[in-house]
């Protein structure tokens, strides 16, 4: 199955960082399909999908910022009560931690797309693709987009 990048960026708490980051990426015409922002008192944590990762790579280099990459799992899920809950159920289900999760505000057809990190894509994504109907007869279905994905 492919994944995606997420590029995890740890910036200071400082006015125009962020700033700085997102105008990189537009001058180099790089769209951001996902964002996540975390912050703690000394840092923040800016968790980032773009529709083009060795792109992405080399203008995060060249800002000289502290990055780490991981692989992550996209899922696309109806956009209605329950379908999160649905899905972190059948990980637990499966013994598979999700490390952390967010996702975006919606996509077409009404779903949203939920990313997760989980220890063991492989195990994951087979969970969820021989997973049948729960309670409220929803399916989870792995989302596969044109833009975004590892190369």
């Amino acid at each position: 199955m492919e994944t995606y990048m997420q590029f995890s960026i740890f910036l200071p708490n400082k006015p125009g960082v962020l700033s700085q980051i997102f105008l990189a990426l537009a001058r180099a015409k790089i769209n951001v399909t996902s964002v996540a922002m975390m912050d703690s008192m000394e840092h923040g944590v800016l968790r980032l999908i773009t529709d083009d990762p060795l792109e992405t790579r080399q203008v995060l280099r060249q800002l000289n910022v502290s990055v780490s990459e991981a692989e992550v799992l996209g899922v696309s899920l109806p956009n209605r009560p329950g379908a999160a809950a649905d899905l972190c159920e059948k990980m637990a289900q499966a013994h598979i931690n999700i490390g952390y999760m967010y996702c975006t505000g919606g996509t077409a057809g009404g779903r949203t797309l939920v990313i997760l990190r989980v220890p063991d894509i492989k195990k994951a994504s087979k969970v969820l693709e021989n997973s049948k109907g729960t309670t409220r007869d929803m399916k989870v279905k792995l989302r596969r987009p044109a833009v975004g994905r590892r190369r």
